[in-house]
């Protein structure tokens, strides 16, 4: 009866009803507690189970770089999934002759397995032995491998007539659903190997530097025998264990005749020959660590992958995606060793550095640089706060911009049509009054408003010079002239907003830039000039795919052409003599680029966001402490000192030495001519010449000329201040050639050619740049509430 009961089982492979009546009879205490007779367990095991789900097997994700290189790896388990023909034949002949040796004959059930553990179960009451075979053996291990809870991880591994019975249904369908060679696939690569290895795939790579599918006798022997207990045989930490064990699976190869006693003799006398690779999930070992970190922060935070933080979580752990990003290795470098080399992770003064770089006309960030590692500030050098993102990206509040914001103001202007020899006094002291917001409320102060240094008020400047100059009360008096309002949504457009997601605050101080923001937004915003107008959103994902190979949506940059192409091309032709003869003069980098310094009150941080065609950075200097109370006057770092530190001190270094090498080998892509419409009142540039007024005629353009200047004369002027013959006035054409406009004489001549505020002295040809100015506090009584470089 036993013997024909064996036959039986053997040739219905587990699929009919004796098979169902075998395994009442085996569980029988436990069937009865499930509410299933003896009578019903046939038909029961034949029906397909519900909840059978076999496609979510955690696999790892990975994160590459524009080049395909890869920049992280996250999983849950480390498991790579791979066909059955890519993992070496004499690697799945020794799992099955350790694990089932007669997995191709028999069904979900084993018929000899069960039956010898038949008399132990049914004398216990309960299983206590198995007769597993690879199939029930794959359903146990998928089970574990879905559970999320620890709840659902102890039910999947209890010690029950119950669990039994569930494996063996599950097995019954599986063994209807797919083939051997599928169901053995699915086996080798959720099985657990130790240390961390989910996969045989994974297991090669991990302890032997190779893929499955180059495996040897004696490697494969090792991976099939810890499968049994994977703990105690693992080879890394129980060497002699694992060998023992592997000399197992051979000899037990060679009793039935799969491979020769010679062979595996010889495989037996081998050493391990692990050579270990281990795989570390997250980014804190990345080469790129904040971009990684901005990257998954993206994929947790962005309701596109997943409706809750729980689903986007297992989908980027479990999911096996595969992550292709913006990232650029030459960028990142560049830009990593710039930061580094110009704030030192661990510095004697604790100040740190952030920089984000963005391709102009695309939003793809291209690198993204923080000073420290990525890790427990606790630690000296480390942190988790990514410094360059917004807080959405990586807990940063943000850092007050300085005059980084001018530049949507002189925007704002160019929009409205002003030339370039748009002319406003700047005196000394501003009182912010008149200025209305978006909402039409009045805001301002009573409190004057200053430049940082002496001697930069008190005279006119023109949109290039005042720019060049970072002249504070200018840029108050230009945005008063053209708006607060259109200020603000200048910079709105551009995509700026305040770095926690809150709308930018508007008060007469938002073109020096109160408003806490990041790095990467800034970088985006200047690269919508370098592109002509054109504003992309920062984006840092270009491609998913899944582990089935399906892609899946990501979000876009949204590109829209939010500024007219010729007032971009204004905005540049200013910004590009910021590098030459304004603020950040001598940062140039042997191609057409642009930029804006930016120095944050009382020193407490100071920018640069600097561009070309091809790449635009915004980099931040600061104090994680807290700017305000630990700000860079006579600043002092690793024995260098600085004296105070402006946007050209050190942020402009770190901008240039990144532009450097990250643009090395590519071609220079030249800036577009501004309109004409915008020299109609001159080139904005009269301060670079020689001031000619009061000198005769001749004497006047010999000077010019060998200045380097072109000049000719223009229509004559009337003047009560130079006498007839001089010059009394000098203005520029749009081709730069100086006009000068010969004095007819008037009823009070005045021969003193002294400049006064209204005609503007030259500013000296040589000598350091001029120092930025940093903006005040903004408005009464409106201390800033979260000071660059706080932290949360």
């Amino acid at each position: 009866m036993r013997a024909a009961r064996m036959r039986a089982v053997r040739h219905l492979g587990g699929l009919g009803a004796l098979a169902g009546v075998l395994v009442a009879l085996m569980l029988l205490p436990a069937a009865c507690g499930a509410g299933i007779g003896a009578r019903d367990a046939a038909r029961w095991f034949q029906e397909e189970p519900d909840d059978l789900d076999v496609s979510d097997v955690p696999q790892r994700s990975r994160i590459l770089a524009a080049d395909g290189s890869l920049i992280a790896t996250f999983f849950y388990q480390n498991r790579v999934d791979v066909r059955l023909d890519q993992i070496a034949p004499i690697a799945r002949r020794a799992v099955l002759a350790i694990e089932d040796s007669r997995f191709y004959e028999h069904g979900a059930l084993d018929s000899q397995g069960t039956l010898r553990a038949l008399a132990s179960n049914l004398t216990s009451g309960q299983v206590t032995q198995g007769g597993s075979g690879i199939t029930q053996q794959y359903v146990k291990n998928l089970l574990i491998a879905q559970a999320d809870t620890v709840e659902e991880q102890r039910a999947a591994q209890e010690i029950s007539a119950a669990r039994k019975i569930r494996e063996l249904r599950y097995a019954v369908a599986l063994e209807k659903r797919f083939s051997k060679d599928e169901i053995l696939r699915r086996y080798l690569n959720i099985a657990y190997f130790g240390d961390g290895a989910y996969g045989i795939e994974a297991a090669s790579r991990h302890y032997f530097g190779k893929p499955a599918a180059e495996l040897q006798l004696a490697e494969a022997a090792l991976l099939a025998g810890v499968i049994r207990y994977p703990h105690a045989y693992d080879p890394i930490h129980h060497p002699k264990a694992a060998r023992k064990r592997r000399n197992v699976v051979l000899r037990r190869m060679a009793e039935l005749n799969w491979i020769d006693r010679a062979a595996a003799e010889a495989a037996a006398r081998k050493p391990l020959g692990l050579r270990v690779k281990r795989t570390r999930s997250g980014c804190v070992v990345s080469k790129a660590p904040f971009f990684c970190d901005y990257v998954q922060r993206e994929i947790l935070t962005n309701p596109v992958f997943g409706k809750t933080a729980k689903a986007r979580e297992r989908l980027l752990k479990r999911g096996g995606l595969t992550i292709r990003t913006t990232l650029d290795p030459q960028t990142q470098r560049a830009a990593q060793r710039a930061v580094d080399r110009h704030v030192p992770p661990k510095n004697s003064a604790g100040k740190a550095a952030a920089e984000a770089l963005v391709e102009p006309g695309t939003g793809e960030i291209k690198g993204m640089a923080v000073d420290r590692e990525l890790g427990s500030n606790r630690e000296r050098g480390k942190t988790w706060i990514n410094f360059a993102a917004d807080a959405s990206h990586g807990s940063s509040i943000g850092m007050q911009a300085g005059s980084t914001f001018k530049v949507f103001t002189l925007a704002a202007a160019l929009d409205e049509d002003m030339p370039f020899g748009t002319r406003l006094m700047a005196p000394r002291a501003y009182v912010p009054t008149g200025y209305r917001d978006c909402k039409g409320r009045r805001v301002g102060d009573t409190k004057p408003l200053r430049n940082a240094a002496d001697g930069e008020g008190g005279r006119e400047f023109s949109l290039v010079t005042g720019t060049h100059h970072s002249v504070n009360t200018f840029f108050l008096a230009l945005q008063r002239k053209v708006g607060l309002c259109d200020t603000v949504k200048m910079a709105e457009k551009l995509g700026m907003r305040q770095a926690n997601g809150k709308p930018l605050e508007q008060y007469p101080s938002f073109t020096l830039g109160f408003n806490p923001v990041s790095p990467v937004r800034l970088a985006a915003a200047y690269a919508a000039f370098g592109a002509r107008g054109r504003y992309c959103k920062p984006i840092a994902i270009k491609q998913i795919t899944d582990a089935q190979g399906r892609e899946l949506r990501v979000p876009g940059a949204d590109c829209k052409q939010v500024l007219d192409k010729g007032v971009a091309d204004a905005v540049n032709h200013v910004l590009r003599g910021v590098l030459t003869k304004g603020t950040a003069r001598g940062q140039g980098i042997g191609r057409p680029a642009a930029g804006k310094t930016g120095t944050v009150d009382d020193f407490s941080a100071a920018w640069f966001a600097g561009y070309t065609p091809d790449l635009a950075a915004a980099v931040w200097v600061g104090d994680p402490r807290g700017g305000y109370k630990h700000p860079m006057r006579n600043l002092c770092m690793d024995g260098r000192c600085y004296g105070a530190v402006y946007g050209a001190t050190i942020p402009a270094p770190i901008w240039h030495d990144t532009m450097a090498g990250a643009l090395a080998g590519r071609p220079a892509t030249p800036f577009v001519r501004p309109p004409a419409r915008f020299f109609r009142r001159g080139s904005g540039e009269i301060d670079r010449a020689p001031d000619v007024r009061g000198m005769p005629l001749g004497a006047a353009l010999s000077r010019l000329r060998e200045a380097g200047f072109r000049a000719r004369v223009g229509a004559p002027v009337r003047s009560d201040r130079y006498p007839a013959g001089t010059v009394a006035s000098m203005s520029t054409a749009a081709d730069g050639t100086v006009i000068l406009h010969v004095s007819r004489g008037g009823e009070r001549p005045r021969p003193d050619p002294t400049p006064t505020p209204d005609d503007p002295a030259p500013p000296p040809e040589a000598g350091p740049p001029p120092p930025e100015a940093g903006p005040p506090l903004p408005g009464p009584g409106r201390g800033v509430e979260n000071p660059p470089g706080t932290t949360p």
